[in-house]
Order: structure tokens, then C-alpha cells, then sequence
């Protein structure tokens, strides 16, 4: 897909005193000029924060995510936010790019004094990426800020000012691939609660989570919902790496299936799509015309609807609803469709994930069952978005 963006965003601070800024995955169409965020689930505001939430019916049963519109191809990003607190509940700072490039701040509602760091290159899991970080009071009581300073040779993780953990690209060498997995490409800022103990999941997951959700804990019992808390988003944008294909300035584009740096390319694509039929394969697509016979002409375009950008023929099953397969839906392919520079997801990639954690290799559930298959966050990865270049 394509996204446009402003070049000048090199800086841009969040404050989430309303939620103006943020727009329905079921409203967005690629137009970062009218949202900041997509969101999925109830987002709500709370004494100047954005609380993401979790209930165990209705809209938020699958959790609450909010994605970036603009992308970030490196740079210094933070989060001041409160986790969640329970079995079975995961919230997550994260950055996901179009072809599963991932860097994770991750915190189990179990555990309140670890932050669980990670990356991924292209989805491909590895157990020993994770890391735990310790923090020094409770996640879920007391404002933290985490920040990921992604360059193109190091990304560092920090907690409270405190550098906790460094990568080198160097020490990502596989021999295997002649590759280096090392996250690479335009990334999509994602806040995100989520059931990761809820019993569609598999027992690894299930038990990296702490367990399965207790519906009768304390702050259920109390709200309604779980919930972690945001107060701010802080993005610094870093130029892009040296050699980049640069012929515009307001979308990225893979120009090629390998999906790594040296095949996206800075363009003046367009990054609107005429409905939420489209994706960058395909951007006018809009719905089908009701006929002379009216009411069944209507009824089958309803039907084929899809529900958020870019989702229909990409992400986990179709138009919001799982795979009967148990495919997770990723399309290996999807490095040559035209993804933004500035936020457009590439068509072709689907499911919202957040990596895979350390869960038992005996797990029978796909690697990337965590890439929430049963609810809409699954169409994230197909929403358009604009370059924070």
C-alpha cells in the first residue's frame, strides 16, 4: 500500500488530553491529516490519558489497540504509560512494520515490576530474542517511560532515562538466510491490551500470560474492563539510512519481495483509498453499485464488505473473522506490493501481531497465534497510514 505524510513531522509529541486525534479502523481511509490514530477496541479517555481496554463482552473483548497513521523508519520513540494488571492480560508498546519487522516493550499483568523486551525480523521467531527488563517500582501503579532508539546499526532499550538492554545489527547475522535479522523497515507505532489468556489461545500462550483471564478480578469487578493507561507518545524521526531510494517525500514503497531496507523506496504515492474496499494493490476499489433489483444487489454487497482498509485477501481469515484453516494469514509475498513510506500498510500482510513469546516449542498453537486472529486487530497491518519522515 501507499501513505502520504509531511516531511517536516520530525518531531511529534502525543499528548492524549482528548480523542480527537484518534479515528475508527472502521473510518480510517489513509488520510493522516484527519487522525494521529486508528484505533480497535474502546479507547477512553481518563484525567487527561488514553485508557486501552478489555472487557469480556462487547466492543473490547479482544482488547484495544491503537496504531499509528505515520510510520517511522528509525528513530527515538517513547511511551509514558501503566500496564494492566491480571492473568492472562499483556499490554504492549510496540513497533510493527508492514512485513512483520517488530520491536517490542511487552508487560504480562502478572508480573509488575518486568518489561519484557523484543524483536523480530519478519515475523521469524526466535526464543532467544526476549529479554526481561526490571523496573524499579509497579508498571501498573506508577508512570514509567519506555523508549526504543531504533538506528540502523543498534537499537537500545530504556526505562525511566536507564539504558537496559543494547542490540548490535552485527550480532544478528544468520548464517542460514545471509541475512541480517535485524528489524529494518518502516514501523507503525502500536498501543495495545489484549486477552493473551483467553481460551482460543494455546496453553503456551496462555501460560507465558499467566494464565487465563479472571472475569471476576478486582478492576473488572470495579470498571467494567481491564485497562492500561497512556499519557503520552514521543517520536523523533531520524533520517532515513544512508543510500535510501528517495524520489519523494510522502510514501514508502517495497519495490521488492526480499522486505528488508534496501527494498523500500521514499516516493509521492498516493496514500488515500477510496473506500475501505481498497488496498495498495488495488486503491480504488469502492463498493459494488445496488442494481435495478435494489434489495438483493444490496444484500450480497454487504456481505462483501470488508470492515477496516486493505483487509479483504490479507490478514488472518476474511472481512474481520478468523481462518477456519488455522493459518495465521501472513503473506510471504506481500514485499513487492506497494507499501508507504508513511504509514500505508503493505497490502498482503495481515494479522496484528506482537511477535511470539517465550512459550514452549511443544506449543501446538501457530507461532503467531499472539497476532490476535479472532478480532479486528487483525486488519491493523492493512490500514493506510502517512510517513513520520
Amino acid at each position: 500500500m501507499r501513505s502520504r505524510s509531511l516531511l517536516s513531522r520530525w518531531l511529534q509529541d502525543y499528548k492524549f488530553t482528548s480523542l480527537d486525534g484518534i479515528q475508527p479502523n472502521t473510518k480510517y481511509l489513509g488520510d493522516a491529516s484527519k487522525a494521529n490514530w486508528v484505533s480497535s477496541g474502546q479507547p477512553q479517555l481518563y484525567q487527561g490519558n488514553v485508557l486501552l481496554t478489555l472487557s469480556e463482552t462487547g466492543e473490547s473483548s479482544s482488547g484495544t489497540l491503537l496504531a499509528s497513521t505515520s510510520y517511522v523508519w528509525y528513530g527515538k520513540i517513547s511511551a509514558q504509560m501503566k500496564s494492566s494488571r491480571g492473568k492472562g492480560v499483556v499490554s504492549a508498546f510496540i513497533l510493527m512494520s508492514d512485513v512483520k519487522d517488530e520491536i517490542d516493550f511487552e508487560f504480562v499483568g502478572t508480573d509488575l515490576t518486568t518489561a519484557q523486551s523484543n524483536f523480530y525480523f519478519q515475523g521469524v521467531p526466535d526464543y532467544n530474542n526476549e529479554k526481561d527488563l526490571t523496573v524499579q517500582s509497579s508498571t501498573f501503579d506508577d508512570f514509567h517511560t519506555y523508549e526504543l532508539d531504533w538506528q540502523p546499526d543498534q537499537l537500545t532499550w530504556s526505562v525511566d532515562g536507564s539504558i537496559m538492554r543494547t542490540l548490535k545489527r552485527s550480532d544478528t547475522w544468520n548464517a542460514t538466510t545471509n541475512q541480517y535479522h535485524y528489524p529494518q523497515t518502516p514501523a507503525r507505532v502500536e498501543l495495545s491490551l489484549w486477552p493473551a489468556g483467553s481460551t482460543k489461545n494455546g496453553q503456551g500462550t496462555i501460560s507465558w500470560a499467566g494464565g487465563l483471564v479472571d472475569w471476576s478480578a478486582q478492576d473488572v469487578q470495579k470498571f467494567g474492563y481491564y485497562y492500561a493507561m497512556f499519557k503520552d507518545v514521543n517520536v523523533q524521526c531520524y533520517n532515513p539510512p544512508q543510500g535510501a531510494n528517495k524520489t519523494g517525500s510522502k510514501s514508502y514503497v517495497y519495490n521488492a519481495k526480499s522486505g528488508t531496507n534496501n527494498s523500500v523506496a521514499i516516493t509521492d504515492d498516493n496514500t488515500v483509498l477510496k473506500s475501505l474496499l481498497g488496498s495498495g494493490m488495488n486503491m480504488d476499489a469502492d463498493y459494488p453499485h445496488a442494481s435495478a433489483s435494489g434489495t438483493a444487489a444490496t444484500a450480497a454487497a454487504t456481505s462483501e464488505v470488508a470492515t477496516v482498509p486493505g483487509l479483504t485477501g490479507a490478514g488472518p481469515g476474511t472481512n474481520g473473522h478468523p481462518n477456519n484453516n488455522g493459518n495465521d494469514g501472513t503473506n510471504q509475498e506481500s514485499g513487492s506490493a506497494v507499501s508507504s513510506a508513511g504509514g500505508a500498510s503493505s497490502t498482503g500482510v495481515g494479522g496484528f501481531s506482537q511477535g511470539t513469546p517465550a512459550q514452549s516449542k511443544s506449543d501446538a498453537s501457530s507461532p503467531k497465534e499472539r497476532g490476535l486472529q479472532n478480532s479486528l486487530f487483525a486488519a491493523l497491518i492493512a490500514v493506510i497510514g502517512l510517513l513520520v519522515l
